[in-house]
This record gives C-alpha cells, sequence and structure tokens, in this order.
C-alpha cells in the first residue's frame, strides 16, 4: 500500500508573521525545538524560516534580530507537495531540489503540515522492508578474481 503524504507529515504546524522580528523566530524555534517555521499571513503562505536563514541572512551580516523582521531573512521560494500525493514521488521531488523538508498543503493550497526528508525515509523503508529483506538474503554474487 502506497503512503501519503497525509500519512507522515507533521500536523498543526506553528507559523510566524512575516513582520515579527527574527528574535521573536528564534524563540519560538527553541521553544518548539524545531529548525523551520513556515510564513504566513492569515491564510497566505508566504515563505520559510528556517535558524539557518536567521544565522546567515542575517546575523552574520551583522543585522539586529530584534529590529530585522522574518521577511528580511525567509525564503520566498517554496517547494511544497500536496498532502494526497504519494510519500515516493515526494521524496523524489525533494532529492532533485536538494530541500530537507517540504510544505504539505492541501488541494485548496492551504498549509497542512510539514514533511522531513526523515519522515519520508522511515515510511519508505518500512514499505521496502520485504523487499530489502529478500535482496539481503540473496546470495552475493560470485567474487571475480
Amino acid at each position: 500500500m502506497m503512503r501519503k503524504v497525509q500519512d507522515v507529515m507533521t500536523k498543526d504546524v506553528t507559523v510566524i508573521n512575516a513582520k515579527d522580528s527574527l528574535k521573536d523566530a528564534a524563540l519560538k524555534m527553541r521553544e518548539l525545538s524545531v529548525g523551520p517555521l513556515p510564513v504566513c499571513d492569515g491564510d497566505r503562505l508566504m515563505g520559510i524560516i528556517t535558524d539557518r536563514d536567521i544565522v546567515v541572512r542575517a546575523v552574520s551580516q551583522g543585522k539586529d534580530p530584534n529590529s530585522t523582521t522574518v521577511a528580511e531573512a525567509m525564503t520566498g521560494q517554496l517547494e511544497y507537495a500536496f498532502d494526497d500525493e504519494d510519500i515516493s514521488v515526494v521524496a523524489e521531488k525533494m532529492k532533485e531540489k536538494k530541500v530537507r523538508r517540504i510544505l504539505a498543503l492541501d488541494r485548496d493550497k492551504k498549509l497542512v503540515g510539514i514533511v522531513a526528508m526523515g519522515d519520508l525515509l522511515e515510511a519508505l523503508a518500512e514499505e521496502d522492508v520485504g523487499e530489502t529483506l529478500e535482496s539481503i538474503s540473496e546470495a552475493p554474487p560470485p567474487a571475480a578474481h
């Protein structure tokens, strides 16, 4: 049985407003023990901010986290998947785009979750257990001399 994004995603994702400060974002990340926060203006998804974005795009540039807004450091180019997509398709998309997490949207393009690469790999590994055990059990090819 193929699993869908909605089966492996983290639901109840906390978001942050683009007008909030980077300090607010960092505090929220620490409180939740997460690295990414989707950036929303009401229901509208605007981007994503990561702990790395804060460091690389702001702190390392000498910007004040108290006065610099999330909008100034966030990534606006979003990679997303629909919650009813097959996880193997999403895993390929993540590999192709070289992203470690992807936002999950419903078909109305409303944020419904987030999926980390680890979530997908774990789920894919569960599906491939039989195949993996079979390939491990096969006799190795003869050694070349």
